[in-house]
């Protein structure tokens, strides 16, 4: 892979070989697998066709329809965007998942139980997998029902809070509806204020 580069494109379950691939050689891919416009809808694919073929950034603006846009808090920071889905994530600690120091780290997931992300954000905190990260994308969390009267949204609140760093929330990334493809492993700019995550493309 170091000397002859492939950009792997896909999401979900394909976050472990993101991670694992940026860990042993720092070769960025695609987050994302939206090609059909058909089944994905024509945004989603333009998107995929942008992110494949264009040396120009992408700017992915928080979308206030979407739950996560609530989480949104202040400040500007820089670095790689590293991540995806969070189960994924969790499931590459201790073994594929490299070092988050001075990252942008990028969450979305579907249809868990509040308490699963509980523990696996708490889980991610305590480890020291968290420490250092400069900012937190976060994506779309999907099929989430309430529990206890408490929804998605709080739980993430909660355990991102502590992080205190900054945090953009309503980015159409994940399994949601009109998810885009996106660089992954590149330089980002996330601006909290402005409401935008600025992605370098995976083939500059």
């Amino acid at each position: 892979m170091r000397a002859n580069p492939k950009v792997l494109i896909g999401f979900s379950e394909i976050t472990i070989l993101h991670l694992s691939i940026w860990q042993q050689c720092a070769v960025p891919g695609i987050h994302g697998a939206a090609w059909n416009p058909i089944q994905s809808g024509e945004t989603s694919s333009k998107s995929f066709e942008r992110a494949i073929s264009s040396i120009e950034d992408t700017v992915v603006h928080s979308d206030e329809s979407e739950p996560t846009a609530r989480l949104t808090t202040s400040g500007k920071v820089r670095g790689a965007l590293l991540g995806g889905n969070l189960d994924m994530i969790a499931a590459a600690a201790g073994w594929a998942l490299p070092s988050l120091d001075g990252a942008i780290l990028l969450i979305e997931d579907v249809e868990k139980g509040l308490g699963h992300i509980d523990r696996t954000l708490t889980r991610l905190i305590k480890s020291g997998c968290l420490a250092g990260i400069a900012g937190v994308a976060v994506g779309q969390f999907t099929k989430f029902a309430p529990s206890k009267g408490l929804t998605v949204i709080d739980v993430l609140r909660d355990r991102l809070g502590v992080l205190g760093v900054p945090i953009l929330g309503g980015l159409p990334l994940g399994h949601g509806p009109d998810a885009l493809a996106i660089p992954i492993g590149t330089e980002a700019t996330l601006d909290a204020d402005r409401k935008t995550l600025t992605i370098t493309s995976a083939f500059v």
